[in-house]
């Protein structure tokens, strides 16, 4: 069954990155084919220096905020779908986002990526578990285009539901789609066998099996396989390693997996890829 993506929910904060989200959100909603866009942002009224209770006494800061946002997301909104500004005060951001997707169905949420900078951002490891709905983290120097798209698999049948998403994307429209696959060469033999002795023939396989998984998928679009050795227990690393290096636009990759013979066990992978900045955003598909 084919997925849809009618309700977005943009998360904003009030910082300079709330116009890349914007635009992007834009380029992402016209992609989609979205209905409807809600901007929501979280005034943390608790966070108010005493200094300044005062001042802002006879403010209604819930208006000020509203019509700030609503000006720039009409500057930077551009798809055809409607947009609305909602405004809330809750110590949470995470449940009020939850909240929000709950009531309006929304089918993606769009945060900003900000880690490694002042400020830890709105992405956190806990709307991974909160939110029943794809998660996209949007880096600062995120381009509203998708032209190369990375889809991380761990052969699972929980990440064949990524391709969902990917034929979305591509419909009508020639993005490269590149199916990413991190293996590695079994240690418990390492003392009887080498390592070196065992990487091609473990490569063979794995190439095989990804060919396999493939043809399996009877996608519509041309899938270039894509894989590379790695460890256990640093399968994020070496994605974001390689991911650095490409022309990749966007990694998708499934918010849990099901084959503990890979160290693409999606889940623990996804949460670290999902907790770092490496300059792509990253689609999670719950």
């Amino acid at each position: 069954m084919t997925k849809n993506y009618k309700n977005i929910l943009v998360a904003l904060d009030l910082s300079d990155l709330d116009e890349v989200l914007i635009k992007y959100a834009s380029f992402m909603a016209t992609r989609l084919k979205a209905e409807k866009v809600y901007f929501v942002h979280n005034i943390k009224k608790y966070e108010i220096s005493e200094l300044f209770e005062e001042q802002l006494k006879d403010i209604n800061l819930d208006k000020l905020i509203g019509d700030e946002l609503n000006e720039k997301v009409e500057e930077h909104f551009k798809a055809e779908a409607e947009f609305e500004v909602l405004i809330s005060e809750d110590p949470y951001s995470e449940s009020l986002i939850k909240y929000v997707v709950d009531k309006y169905a929304i089918q993606l949420t769009i945060v900003g990526n900000k880690k490694h900078e002042n400020g830890t951002g709105l992405v956190s490891g806990k709307l991974l578990r909160l939110l029943r709905c794809d998660i996209l983290a949007v880096p600062r120097v995120a381009k509203p285009q998708i032209e190369t798209i990375w889809a991380g698999t761990d052969f699972s049948p929980d990440s064949r539901k990524i391709f969902n998403v990917t034929k979305i994307l591509q419909k009508e429209n020639s993005s490269r789609l590149k199916l990413v696959h991190i293996y590695s060469v079994p240690v418990q033999f390492s003392p009887y066998v080498s390592p070196e002795s065992m990487a091609p023939k473990v490569e063979k396989h794995v190439k095989e099996k990804l060919e396999k998984f493939i043809r399996k998928l009877d996608y519509p679009n041309q899938i270039e396989p894509l894989f590379f050795l790695g460890r256990q227990s640093g399968a994020a690393q070496k994605i974001i390693a390689n991911i650095k290096k490409s022309d990749a636009d966007l990694l998708v990759v499934s918010d849990k997996g099901g084959n503990t013979f890979s160290p693409f066990s999606v889940g623990s992978v996804t949460e670290e890829l999902f907790n770092e900045n490496y300059g792509v955003p990253l689609w999670v598909v719950k």
